[in-house]
């Protein structure tokens, strides 16, 4: 018996499945290695633009209506498409099984009536100018008309957690376009386990047919010179690291805009008032280390440089309760990651020689590891791994903030109003309390913009 399957795959190999306009792909399957994917028609990822959309002129209440029967969907997972999605995402991602469990039990909450309104009232001022033309008045007294167009996008989506695909699925429901899901190497079932799910809800309905996810490696100029183009799509919404928002800049021009979700790292403020009881210092510490190990650090919001207003005996005293609280499950950490990579720990162990100038706790087996040092390391902290630095005042540490901080977490609460404008001028997206970091809610905005502002086609009639 020869090490292939009846499709031609590989044996072992993980199966991708891919929808198209909202069907299955029944394609024969190529083998690209860990995982075999089905081979891409490009002509059926294109919607031309001499018809529109089919969601184009759905209400936004029914739209609205399914996202939400797609979460009770999701929830109940009766159809098993979740976990057979689960059982081959453990095999590819580098995600502990027992943190992607948690992130796939509480994918449904993305679905939700409140969250989705919340995003069209907040983002867009209401459902009105995506159903229609809202009437504005100008100077002058002056009557015109604009409306939130559908748009024809191509997401180019993150794999470091699997709430990226919900929310780019949600997002490209509500602005009623056309969407072509690119699948991330690291998560390559998630979206589709979704749009299956929305199938299996409504099968043929206009938003079901509207979505399309496939797998293409990255940077593949077969692929992308075709399909990164004007004539079929408006905007690339482009997650991920730097390589790929520059690889998405290469097709960026006119008629063709690129909707970035930029590389992000996020810090936190620990104010004195941590240290006036052993109980607020252990609950910063829990807090620095709930921010810390978000998706084992993989997500931009996870902290990976902690900013201790006080001397090197208090920066100590934190570090240290800091990493007992690392190696601590959460809802979506694991209290073991992957162990310290070789590079880290030839940094560290430079690092361990220096002392007293620096004082490392934790080992290399993945439990969480802290530096304290007079001044941010030069190395990026990955794998639950935090920098503690001592500050005379926690405005001092707003130098250390720049446009690629996305997340600061400030303890205690209080702190945030002194600081949040000068975080704010120097870059910094998002100030939240320490400990809350995690997440976004619905309605906010996200990396500086509103997501549902920037994805539609803004069109006026004067």
């Amino acid at each position: 018996m020869s090490g292939t399957t009846l499709d031609g795959t590989a044996a072992g190999s993980v199966a991708v499945v891919h929808m198209v306009r909202g069907e299955i792909d029944e394609s024969p399957h190529l083998d690209v290695g860990r995982f075999s994917v089905p081979a891409l028609d490009l002509d059926r990822l294109v919607w031309p633009r001499t018809e529109p959309g089919p969601a184009f002129h759905v209400p936004v209440a029914e739209i609205v209506d399914l996202l939400v029967e797609t979460g009770e969907a999701l929830k109940a997972d009766r159809e098993g498409l979740l976990a057979e999605a689960l059982d081959r995402m453990v095999r590819v991602s580098p995600l502990p099984a027992e943190v992607l469990e948690r992130a796939y039990a509480v994918l449904w909450r993305s679905f939700q009536r409140a969250g989705l309104y919340a995003q069209v009232d907040l983002e867009l001022g209401g459902a009105d100018v995506l159903d229609g033309w809202r009437e504005v008045r100008l100077p002058g007294d002056r009557l015109a008309a604009t409306r939130a167009f559908p748009p024809r996008l191509v997401h180019i989506i993150a794999g470091n957690a699997p709430g990226v695909a919900a929310m780019s699925v949600v997002r490209g429901a509500l602005t009623k376009g056309v969407n072509l899901l690119k699948l991330p190497s690291n998560d390559l079932f998630t979206a589709t386990a979704i749009l299956r799910t929305m199938a299996a809800v409504a099968p043929g309905h206009p938003v079901v047919r509207s979505f399309s996810a496939v797998y293409w490696r990255g940077g593949d100029e077969r692929v992308e010179s075709v399909l990164f183009r004007p004539q079929f799509f408006d905007k690339l919404v482009a997650w991920g690291g730097e390589a790929t928002i520059r690889g998405a800049l290469r097709y960026v021009g006119p008629g063709f805009e690129l909707v970035s979700f930029d590389p992000k790292t996020s810090i936190s403020l620990i104010g004195r008032e941590a240290f006036a009881s052993p109980r607020t210092l252990a609950q910063a510490a829990d807090a620095g280390a709930a921010d810390a190990t978000f998706f084992n650090q993989q997500a931009c919001v996870a902290s990976r440089f902690q900013f201790v207003e006080g001397s090197w005996d208090d920066a100590d005293r934190y570090a240290a309760l800091l990493c007992e609280r690392l190696g601590v499950a959460r809802e979506f950490s694991s209290a073991s990651g992957p162990r310290v990579a070789a590079e880290l720990r030839e940094e560290i162990d430079v690092l361990r020689s220096l002392a007293p100038e620096y004082r490392v706790w934790g080992g290399y087996e993945g439990r969480g590891l802290v530096i304290r040092s007079p001044e941010p390391v030069d190395f990026h902290p990955d794998g639950k791994i935090v920098d503690v630095v001592p500050v005379g005042a926690l405005s001092e540490a707003v130098a250390h903030a720049g446009v690629a901080t996305q997340t600061v977490g400030v303890y205690p609460d209080a702190r945030k109003a002194e600081l949040r404008d000068a975080l704010a001028c120097a870059g910094v997206q998002r100030v939240v309390s320490l400990g809350g970091a995690g997440g976004m809610p619905p309605g906010l905005s996200h990396d500086g913009f509103y997501p549902l502002q920037r994805l539609v086609r803004w069109v006026n009639d004067e």
